[in-house]
Order: C-alpha cells, then sequence, then structure tokens
C-alpha cells in the first residue's frame, strides 16, 4: 500500500542533505546568550574554584591536632567567603564559612552541626579524615579545559557556566530568517466576521509558535490569495529576506493549490508523498537562496510535520550538531488494534498511573487532540499497540528543543 512512498527516515536524510548552515556569526553578551546557537567552542583560562576552598560552615583544622573525638581547639580567626585568612597555626581552628579560601595548614573541614563552640574554643566532636569537605583547586573545570562545545543551544546553564569562568561574551551564530505564509480563500483571522464555510487559520498561530520556540527571526507574510501570481510574487519577497520560507496548504494538485506551480516557476521543487499518518504531502525546494518546505494545510498534518521535518531542519540551518529528538520508552495504556499501514504519529498524554493515554480521535483535523496530549507515541507502521507495551514516545519537552 505504501508504494510510491517515501518513509520517513529517507524524506529526513533527503532533506537534511539540503539543510544549509548560517555561516554569519555575532558576539553578544553572555547575560544575553541564553537561546542562541554557539559559534565556537569555549574554553576557560581559569581553574574553578580557583582556590581550595571550603564546603560547608564549620570549622577549618589541622587533622593532627584532632586525634580523637571531643578535642578541643582553640579559635584563632573567621573567614568569610570573599576574604583570606592567616595561615593555621598548631593547634587551632579557624571559623570558616561555605566559598572562603582554606587556610594555609588546614586540611579538613569540620562541619558546624560537628562542632561545639564554647567562648574562644570549639569542641570537635568528631575525628575528621583529611581532605574533608574541602574542594581543591581545579576539582571542577580545569585552565584550559572546554566548557561548552561549538554547535549547542545555550540553555541559561550554559550561560551561567561561562560567566563562571570569567567570559563575558559569547560567539554565536545569527539567527535564521524563516518566512511564514499561508494559503487558501477560506481562511479568515480571529477578530474578523467568519462567513459560511471560512474557516479561521489556527496554523498562523500554531506555525508562528513553533518558529519562535527555535528562537528563529520570524517574517509572516499572512494569508496569500489563493492566485498563481499572488503566490509567485509572495515567493519571490520571502525569499529575497529571509533564509527558509515554510507554507502551509496549496502543496496539492487540485485547481485551487497554486504553490507546487508557484515554486516551479520560481525555483525547483520536489514533491514527497511520505509514508506516515498525519502528514503524507510535504514540498521541498529553493526559491533563490532560500530553502522551501511546504507542509499539509490540515492543522494536526501541519504541525505534525514541522516538528518531525521543519524542527531538524531549522536546527541544522542554525548550525545545531544534534538535530534529533530523544525518544523515551514509555507504557502505553491503551489498545490501538487497527493501525495504519503508514508510520503513525499518535497523540497521547501522561497519566497519574506513569503510563500514556490516547486521545480518542486521531483525526488530523482535530487541533484539540494536539494541545490535551503531552507528545507523541512514534508507531511502526501496521504495528497494533496494546496495553502495556512499551512505545517510543518524543515527548513535546524533547520536540521543542
Amino acid at each position: 500500500m505504501n508504494k510510491g512512498l517515501l518513509n520517513v527516515d529517507e524524506a529526513l536524510e533527503r532533506l537534511l542533505d539540503g539543510a544549509r548552515p548560517v555561516a554569519e556569526t555575532e558576539t553578544v553578551p553572555a547575560l544575553a546568550a541564553s537561546g542562541r546557537v554557539l559559534a565556537a567552542a569555549q574554553r576557560s583560562t581559569m581553574n574553578v574554584p580557583p582556590m581550595d576552598n571550603s564546603a560547608m560552615d564549620g570549622y577549618a583544622v589541622r587533622t593532627a591536632d584532632v586525634q580523637r573525638p571531643e578535642t578541643r581547639l582553640k579559635v584563632a580567626q573567621k573567614i568569610p567567603a570573599g576574604s583570606t585568612g592567616k595561615p593555621l597555626a598548631p593547634g587551632t581552628a579557624a571559623r570558616i564559612f561555605t566559598g572562603a579560601p582554606i587556610p594555609a595548614g588546614a586540611d579538613a573541614i569540620v562541619m558546624q552541626e560537628l562542632c561545639v563552640q564554647e567562648g574562644d574554643e570549639v569542641v570537635v566532636k568528631k575525628v575528621p579524615a583529611r581532605g574533608e569537605w574541602i574542594r581543591l583547586t581545579g576539582s571542577d573545570i580545569r585552565a584550559g579545559g572546554e566548557v561548552l562545545p561549538a554547535g549547542i543551544r545555550l540553555r541559561p546553564q550554559d550561560t551561567g557556566l561561562a560567566a563562571s569562568v570569567g567570559i563575558a561574551s559569547l560567539p554565536v551564530f545569527r539567527l535564521v530568517r524563516l518566512g511564514l505564509f499561508f494559503t487558501g480563500d477560506e481562511l479568515v483571522m480571529p477578530g474578523d466576521p467568519l462567513p459560511p464555510g471560512r474557516i479561521y487559520n489556527s496554523n498562523r498561530f500554531t506555525l508562528n509558535g513553533l518558529a519562535k520556540t527555535f528562537d528563529c527571526e520570524v517574517h509572516d507574510y499572512g494569508i496569500v490569495p489563493d492566485s498563481l501570481d499572488a503566490t509567485r510574487a509572495m515567493l519571490r519577497r520571502a525569499a529575497a529576506d529571509c533564509d527558509v520560507i515554510v507554507t502551509s496548504g496549496g502543496v496539492s494538485v487540485g485547481e485551487a493549490d497554486f504553490v507546487k506551480p508557484a515554486v516551479e516557476a520560481e525555483g525547483e521543487l520536489l514533491m514527497w508523498k511520505i509514508a506516515m499518518k498525519p502528514g503524507r504531502p510535504l514540498a521541498f525546494g529553493r526559491v533563490g537562496k532560500a530553502a522551501f518546505l511546504g507542509l499539509p494545510g490540515n492543522p494536526v498534518s501541519s504541525f505534525v510535520t514541522f516538528l518531525i521535518f521543519v524542527r531538524p531542519f531549522l536546527l541544522k540551518t542554525q548550525g545545531i550538531t544534534d538535530v534529533q529528538p530523544h525518544a523515551i520508552a514509555a507504557r502505553a495504556d491503551f489498545d490501538w488494534l487497527d493501525p495504519d499501514p503508514r508510520r503513525e504519529y499518535l497523540r497521547v498524554k501522561w497519566n497519574a498511573r506513569g503510563g500514556l493515554d490516547l486521545y480518542p480521535t486521531q483525526d488530523s483535523a482535530v487541533l484539540m487532540s494536539t494541545a490535551w496530549a503531552d507528545g507523541l507515541i512514534d508507531n511502526p507502521a501496521s504495528h497494533p499497540i496494546r496495553a502495556g507495551e512499551t512505545v517510543k514516545f518524543f515527548p513535546y519537552s524533547e520536540l521543542y528543543r
């Protein structure tokens, strides 16, 4: 039944072969770099921690002075974080706080819960081991070591890591310019009257949100009338502005489907029928310098094909090296006994028992299923699912990164 259809993996491989990563970079403050794609690996110029320091509030001691519990030592100094103490004299202890440098001569920290201070003395209740609760110089990061590899989308913890080794600014790839437009004389924007036979343009909102999730510079050209001239004109405009053009609708071969002939007239186009459900038709090509991806018009098909195909294409174009989402093994708490002969992406939701429930209607027009769900099951072609079976699950948290 799937004769003449591309499988998903083959289509994705062909698509990614056509992705051209942006080459231009810019330097931005590390404070503003979260969400951007790192263009060059970063190395530390310093050790972290830069000096031996205390991992606990407590007392710095010489282990040679504490040979048994209940040892009394004179508290000779106090060392807050951010200051340096004096060398620790034999027979004394230093009151010390988390992050403070270890004074010369001390070789252990006894946490304050195991000590009792009485006047200017401290009673040490436990014999410490040499090196206990001391963070050694460079134990986290060594000077010269790589701290951030190129080709990652910077997360808040990544920019924090850069700051921790004194990196104030980071080289990042410029934002990918993504053009969106939507075809169909039946489309109406929310807030406008809805005449008989017309529908609200939900895809405009879904695809805009997805594009912004992946930190694109979005150029939204709105709804294009169903005419060849209007579609060609919009393609030329978008190709002049953008790196990638994404459309929904109009990529079939009906009398009112003008995207295919428009792209063929302005550039080059490959039309693929993919063995997947939802979302069989997919168009890929080029208009000028811009890549073109035409998605189906049904709202669930448009949503799913964006996540399965446009997402990794955009990531590669952005300079990201790891573009595949990571699936997790999860338990299906439902039966799916009449599978499609095509590979299916089923909308499912976590339940209180730690398994997955299936949205009762998997129709490609039911956008509610995507909002209700927590992610997609990647179900092989013609594969029935029985309750209790382990399935391949892509949570939205993976598909949105």
